[in-house]
């Protein structure tokens, strides 16, 4: 049953236009739940579009299962990985590790990389709780400022959040975009390098000028006996290394020089192929969480059950927005505005900073880098063509475009800014100064490395 009339042209995209502002109003006005505003939205465009109302119906679920079907079992497995390092204490021990090597000398360039890295597995904001006894240890023992050590820890840990799976946003980017998961590894920790230098540099310029007033209390011996043992460095880093290198080494052994040179379809390349699908890979991690069963906090009832549920409650949140999201980017592809944006964009050429710009305006109207990631791509994924980026690489770097816009920018809206103002004990000018100028510089760096490489890969 079609509903009577058909939208096309700009009056489509004016209606796209106006659900997004709706979805966003949703969110971060009404405090509704990113899944019910994401399908609301959904059946809005379907319905206003003009298309059938069982073709709506068909379309919102045939979205919602692809994008389940597709990437739920791995965010799943790494919010379930995620949690099992959280309160194991895994996440002290890769940050006393990297803290170890770099040296105390440099503080805030410690903190920037144990961010770094624990937030590939872990999201920011808890990865920021976890952290803050250290981070406040370090200002202590260092003599450095605390507005520097909180920046460094911020977008450190914001770097990767965005950019690098199993983060769950970049995976279901990739998902959204049909982006080789390995290669968004890859390219994403390229991106998120500089993206995290160029908040260490900001960390230390404008931190000096930033005044913190630092509570007694905070020592890293107060975080150490949280834990009765730490698991070691091995037993830590292991869960999210391996399944990194899998997926990497299945994307290398696909490429066709590679590929030739094993033997398509030999003992090897299907050996290599099986153990680095990401949801393999990922499992992989999660059994060599076993290990960490045993560590727990003194005074905790958290055990391996609880860090079980833990990580499977939280992915389940994910996986239904997630799954949302992949409704209403099947709605937009099925309203064909993707083929009208695209004619329209291409007399200006935009590229590779259509997907960037688009997932900064979500990220800054309604506060959540999953959420802009999810939608952004999901928008993005109908334009990749006209926008140039329909190649493999293409969809790697517009899952990188996105992620970069993702950072931009974190401010009153974001649960992530008053994490970092809280633990760190600035007052909201002084956390708008530190934090949101922070951001907003990580993410253009992103972008702005994302397109140096779209000029040598594409």
């Amino acid at each position: 049953m079609a509903t009577g009339f058909t939208v096309t042209g700009s009056t489509l995209l004016l209606l796209l236009a106006a659900a997004i502002v709706v979805m966003v109003f949703m969110i971060s006005k009404l405090k509704i739940h990113p899944f019910i505003s994401l399908f609301a939205v959904a059946l809005f465009m379907g319905l206003v579009s003009g298309l059938p109302l069982l073709q709506v119906t068909d379309t919102i679920a045939a979205g919602f299962g692809g994008t389940c079907g597709t990437i739920g079992v791995i965010i799943l497995f790494g919010t379930i990985i995620g949690a099992v390092l959280e309160g194991s204490g895994g996440a002290i021990t890769m940050a006393d590790t990297v803290l170890r090597h770099v040296g105390e000398k440099r503080p805030a360039l410690a903190m920037s990389i144990i961010g770094w890295i624990v937030s590939i597995p872990v999201f920011c904001d808890s990865g920021f709780v976890i952290l803050s006894s250290l981070n406040r240890s370090m200002a202590r023992r260092s003599g450095a400022r605390m507005a520097t050590m909180a920046i460094a820890l911020s977008t450190g840990l914001y770097a990767t959040h965005t950019l690098v799976p199993p983060t769950p946003g970049p995976i279901a980017a990739a998902g959204n975009l049909g982006a080789d998961l390995g290669l968004v590894i890859l390219w994403g920790i390229v991106v998120s390098i500089p993206a995290m230098l160029a908040g260490y540099l900001y960390a230390v310029t404008a931190g000096n000028r930033l005044e913190i007033e630092m509570p007694e209390g905070d020592d890293w011996n107060a975080l150490l006996q949280r834990h009765l043992r730490l698991p070691s460095p091995g037993q830590a880093f292991a869960p999210l290394i391996l399944p990194l290198l899998l997926i990497a080494l299945s994307s290398a052994a696909n490429y066709p020089v590679i590929r030739s040179l094993i033997g398509k379809g030999s003992m090897l390349h299907t050996v290599i192929t099986f153990a680095g699908t990401p949801m393999i890979a990922l499992f992989i991690g999660l059994l060599l969480c076993i290990p960490l069963a045993s560590f727990r906090g003194v005074n905790s009832d958290e055990d391996w059950s609880y860090w079980l549920r833990k990580g499977v409650r939280d992915g389940a949140s994910i996986i239904m927005i997630t799954a949302a999201g992949g409704s209403l980017g099947a709605i937009i592809a099925a309203t064909k505005v993707g083929d009208y944006i695209g004619a329209q964009l291409a007399r200006f050429d935009l590229g590779i900073f259509l997907p960037f710009i688009i997932s900064a305006a979500l990220k800054t109207a309604q506060g959540s880098s999953t959420v802009a990631l999810i939608t952004t791509s999901t928008i993005t994924a109908p334009l990749l063509s006209s926008l140039g980026l329909g190649s493999p690489m293409g969809a790697v770097l517009a899952t990188l475009a996105i992620g970069s816009g993702a950072m931009v920018v974190s401010h009153a809206n974001d649960s992530y800014f008053w994490v970092v103002a809280q633990f760190s004990d600035m007052d909201i000018e002084t956390a708008y100064r530190a934090q949101t100028i922070a951001t907003l510089i990580e993410g253009v760096v992103g972008v702005a490395t994302v397109w140096g490489l779209s000029l040598l890969l594409l």
